[in-house]
């Protein structure tokens, strides 16, 4: 977002990764055995670029390492079949596990372990901050679409969107960090209330009735104020402003594990989560045209642009190439980046429909599904 911010704290990365088997305990592989996976990722940085960096850096290699576990290590009944007749009964079955649940458990297992790392060597490698944390990897007919943080990832498909993620802010995971707080309320630091209010109580509304919501509701109720009901709540605000501890405004991402409140000893990090949810999109399921697009982007396009108005963008540029024109997708992330920046005006950067344009930073990915540029 050149000419808004001095430094881009997003990163990203594209591979293609290959995976190589382990030998089994029982012998040797003979030769070079394995398999190969695509991979993109988008890294959002916070409060620096370092955590980005790395991330960029190593996530994928982290993915590969997952992956190259020893298949006969895995038990399921999906390779074993039926119990043997002579075994001992037992009440339950084994649970079958799926090829699909181990890709999604080893792209888990990942993240965690990338944030292990950040941690292990932020004061060595000055890794200040943290980042949201993007990623798509395509795996034997799969796409799958890792997300944790507030970046955002949409298929389109023949004009229809798809949306492959969800983003994880204060207010999305309002349930999940009120019910920690709960839990361990020695982690607010006396300071901060885990009930949620429409606004800040006063102490003049001691003893009346207000409308509260705890980790169990989706709606509200009255309660009678508290003395504790005073202390801020731990989620604060609405939308963009929506804010942890008064602090941050996502709830998942990487790094982050020396983020405490202003002026306080309250560490964040016990409330940020490094594991995303993955979500599945299996492409041998329909016949896709040269179209048919997977875009990723950090929020600094998502703040400004919403998903009909990205999947015109889309349309409009892949109409005016032919669909065997390798370029054609390329220019469709160039275009979405410049029409979320802006045009520099008298009254600031602003868009086509004369709204602000994204002060953030802005990185996207267009990848195609189908036609000459499709993956076998």
């Amino acid at each position: 977002n050149a000419g808004k911010s001095q430094h881009n704290e997003d990163q990203a990365c594209c591979e293609v990764v290959f995976v190589e088997q382990r030998p089994s305990p029982r012998g040797w592989l003979s030769s070079r055995e394995g398999f190969y996976f695509h991979y993109w990722a988008l890294f959002d940085g916070h409060a620096g670029s370092g955590a980005a960096v790395m991330a960029s850096e190593r996530l994928h290699l982290h993915i590969c390492e997952a992956g190259s576990a020893e298949p006969n290590q895995v038990s399921s009944t999906e390779d074993h079949g039926e119990v043997p007749n002579d075994a001992v009964p037992r009440f339950h079955l084994e649970k079958a596990v799926s090829h699909e649940s181990l890709v999604i458990g080893a792209i888990e297992n990942a993240f965690k372990h990338m944030d292990d790392q950040i941690e292990r060597e932020r004061a060595s490698q000055h890794l200040p901050g943290g980042c949201c944390a993007l990623a798509a990897i395509y795996l034997m007919g799969k796409f799958y679409v890792a997300n944790a943080g507030d970046s955002r990832a949409i298929i389109i498909r023949n004009g229809e969107i798809i949306p492959m993620s969800r983003e994880f802010t204060p207010e999305t995971e309002r349930q999940r960090l009120q019910f920690l707080a709960l839990l361990r309320p020695e982690l607010l630091g006396k300071e901060f209330t885990h009930l949620e209010f429409p606004r800040r109580i006063q102490p003049k509304e001691l003893g009346k009735k207000m409308l509260y919501r705890d980790q169990n509701m989706n709606g509200w109720a009255y309660k009678k104020i508290e003395e504790d009901d005073l202390k801020f709540p731990l989620i604060f605000g609405e939308g963009k402003k929506a804010r942890m501890m008064a602090t941050i405004g996502v709830t998942r991402g990487l790094g982050d594990h020396d983020l405490k409140v202003f002026s306080s000893n309250i560490h964040i990090k016990p409330f940020l989560s490094c594991f995303p949810e993955v979500r599945v999109y299996d492409l041998t399921q329909y016949e896709h045209c040269p179209d048919d697009v997977l875009v990723l982007g950090t929020d600094g396009l998502w703040d400004v642009t919403n998903d009909k108005e990205v999947a015109g963008v889309v349309m409009e540029v892949l109409m005016s190439y032919e669909p065997n024109d390798p370029c054609r997708y390329t220019m469709v992330a160039q275009e979405l980046v410049v029409r979320s920046r802006g045009v520099l005006k008298e009254r600031g950067w602003r868009l086509a429909n004369d709204k602000l344009g994204s002060g953030d930073d802005i990185s996207v990915f267009v990848i195609p599904l189908g036609g000459p540029g499709n993956y076998t």
